[in-house]
């Protein structure tokens, strides 16, 4: 709304320093002014009416909708509001967050690196945590904290964003039917269109979920989902998911060109590895020519590994070799890499896996809803190796929660051993937040401490379900659902807050994504 007592933000070189925010999304702000007009609104001249014209187009929807949509896009950009205000420009704002570079999460409970909860407050620089401690805390910048539990964000280490598109679209069935006969066919009629929205809902999934990192294997079009990122707010470490039966050499020079146009992009919140798909549908030679590239660019790999026994048993009948030893051959490992799921491993493998320091996303929902198995998490942590949590893409989990896969890790390894205590419920979210850091190759990120990138959950503790409140690490893991996640912060700036999305129009996601769905399926 415009108020007469807001002319003294007009300087004397006739520029209107302040800003209009009407309802929605729009910014308008008001370019030089003619010294005549601003003469005319130095003594109050057609100031009346000029604002009752500016708060009418505003506040009615149906005529700002209109004027912004219709008007605003026409050569003579921006008519009639030149005729009414002087001269705006309509633009939306990149953030919509609400807070200074600098503010404070006052009295949260504060999930710290070494597993335990304090009560304190968070003082954010710019992207960074700049101090995390007690005591009273002044000033307009304070995120009231009080009654939330600060963790981390978490870390989703494996997913396939535009496969939210598939949600529901072929349900059980093992996963090379799944695949063969239902997926891949649908995927091939993919546009550039159907990615950017497939990615945007997924966005929207993941920020309503707590999750402020991914890692995604998709393609093509992978520029449309660092779009996405950008956008949303959100990390994303992308690559080309490489396929080598058909144009494998296009699909490999898609890769390096992602990197090349798209590696720290979105002030470093986008980067890039490379995609080989699995060992089953990219051949020891292509798997050379993947290492080769990635080299080349110093870029690290992601990769499907002993996902089913189908997998190992096929690996063993063609090379002789189970998958781990047959892709070390390659020098694929010598790049630094992600390997998805690893749930059928040999002690050699382990072995492997260890000495090159390879990171696991162990991908627990995805694994049980397709009987893939039980990936030997446990012999991986006390072999040292960094284990993650990812969710798969949302066509074979079928969410992409990734607070249910901590829950569903924490049980699962507990079932798998027979052990109560096989991981604990705060090593469960360090493998949702610090451990998914790691796997993705983020550095400053995945802990609350000072210095760290402040990529920050905030969740609601006041349900039913948080009561009463002895262990809030605890409750988060085994009571609490996604639905808690009260704010988002990622690089300092806020991606929801009181369960409002700030960078992200839910319900335009929704409608394109539900056409391109329709239209992909025939259903």
């Amino acid at each position: 709304m415009i108020h007469k007592a807001n002319l003294h933000e007009i300087s004397e070189d006739g520029v209107y320093r302040g800003t209009l925010k009407p309802h929605g999304r729009q910014v308008l702000r008001l370019k030089p002014l003619s010294k005549f007009i601003h003469t005319l609104l130095k003594l109050k001249i057609a100031v009346g009416a000029a604002c009752h014209v500016a708060e009418f187009v505003v506040a009615h929807k149906f005529v700002r909708e209109f004027v912004f949509n219709h008007i605003a896009n026409l050569p003579i950009k921006n008519f009639v509001a030149k005729i009414v205000f002087g001269a705006y420009d309509i633009q939306k704002p990149k953030w919509g967050m609400n807070m200074a570079d600098n503010f404070v999460i006052s009295g949260a409970k504060v999930l710290m690196p070494d597993g335990t909860v304090e009560a304190a407050n968070i003082f954010i620089s710019g992207d960074k945590i700049s101090k995390i401690g007690g005591g009273d805390v002044d000033g307009s910048n304070v995120l009231d904290g009080r009654g939330k539990f600060a963790t981390p964000g978490l870390v989703n280490a494996h997913t396939h964003a535009s496969m939210t598109l598939l949600r529901s679209y072929s349900d059980d069935k093992s996963l090379m039917d799944w695949l063969q006969k239902d997926i891949w066919p649908v995927e091939d009629k993919m546009t550039r269109r159907d990615i950017y929205w497939g990615a945007a809902l997924a966005a929207v999934e993941m920020i309503r979920g707590g999750t402020t990192a991914f890692a995604d294997m998709y393609g093509p079009c992978m520029d449309e989902v660092a779009k996405v990122v950008d956008e949303s707010g959100l990390r994303g470490s992308l690559c080309r998911g490489l396929i080598s039966f058909v144009d494998g050499d296009k699909k490999l020079a898609d890769n390096v060109a992602l990197y090349k146009n798209f590696h720290g992009a979105a002030n470093g919140r986008v980067t890039v590895m490379f995609g080989p798909h699995a060992i089953y549908t990219c051949p020891p030679d292509y798997l050379r020519k993947v290492a080769a590239e990635a080299s080349k660019l110093g870029a690290e790999v992601h990769m499907h590994m002993n996902e089913t026994l189908t997998e190992i048993n096929d690996s063993i009948k063609n090379y002789g070799k189970r998958p781990f030893e047959v892709v070390a051959e390659t020098g694929l490992f010598d790049c630094g890499t992600l390997a998805a799921h690893c749930v059928h491993l040999s002690d050699a493998e382990i072995e492997i896996i260890r000495r090159k320091k390879i990171r696991v996303a162990h991908n627990p929902g995805s694994n049980m809803k397709l009987a893939s198995g039980i990936a030997p998490v446990t012999k991986l942590l006390a072999a040292g190796v960094t284990v993650a949590l990812g969710t798969d893409g949302a066509s074979s989990n079928n969410n992409l929660d990734m607070l249910e896969e901590t829950r569903l890790a924490a049980l699962l390894a507990n079932v798998d051993t027979l052990n109560p205590t096989a991981i604990p419920a705060a090593q469960a979210l360090q493998m949702a937040t610090d451990f998914g850091a790691q796997a993705l190759g983020l550095k400053s990120v995945g802990r609350l401490e000072v210095g760290c990138k402040a990529d920050i959950g905030l969740w609601d503790m006041r349900g039913v379900e948080w009561q009463p409140n002895y262990n809030p690490a605890s409750l988060l893991v085994y009571s609490a659902n996604s639905s808690a996640a009260d704010t988002v912060i990622v690089d300092g700036k806020i991606l929801m807050q009181n369960r409002e999305l700030k960078t992200l129009d839910e319900q335009k996601i929704i409608a394109e994504f539900t056409a391109c769905a329709n239209r992909l399926t025939g259903k």
